[in-house]
């Protein structure tokens, strides 16, 4: 059983409060811009270490998009996107069967699952629509 860190620095605790009130994922470098607007800004290693901490507890979403930018998210659930890699957009799907499989996993593994992420890349409608993508 993985133990749960507590005892979080003041900079996590910063990105945390950022993360917790937004409504999209944000790179690194978008945290970084909106805790330079702060009384007592961080540098952007300290943005990026903080986070690795934060991943490492379980609180913390790390994605990757399309473009091979990571963006993060604060754990409020599972996230399941389809990812457009023409223009980038991300479709999150609200529903998906997976969470009987994550438990026999936790269960049959000995493996305990913070998080999960499902990442499906390819085409948006708007994007396929009169492409041959054979």
């Amino acid at each position: 059983m993985f133990a749960m860190k507590t005892n979080r620095t003041k900079s996590q605790e910063r990105i945390l409060k950022v993360l917790k009130t937004q409504k999209r994922s944000l790179s690194a470098q978008d945290i970084y811009s909106k805790l330079r607007r702060c009384d007592k800004p961080l540098g952007l290693s300290t943005v990026y270490r903080s986070l690795d901490a934060l991943k490492q507890e379980g609180v913390v979403i790390v994605r990757i998009l399309a473009s091979g930018e990571s963006v993060y998210s604060y754990l409020r659930q599972d996230q399941h996107y389809l990812n457009c890699v023409k223009c980038g957009t991300s479709i999150p799907i609200k529903k998906f069967p997976i969470h009987d499989l994550e438990n026999k996993l936790d269960h049959f593994h000995k493996f305990k699952i913070f998080y999960h992420t499902l990442e499906s890349f390819g085409l948006c409608d708007a994007c396929a629509f009169g492409e041959d993508i054979s």
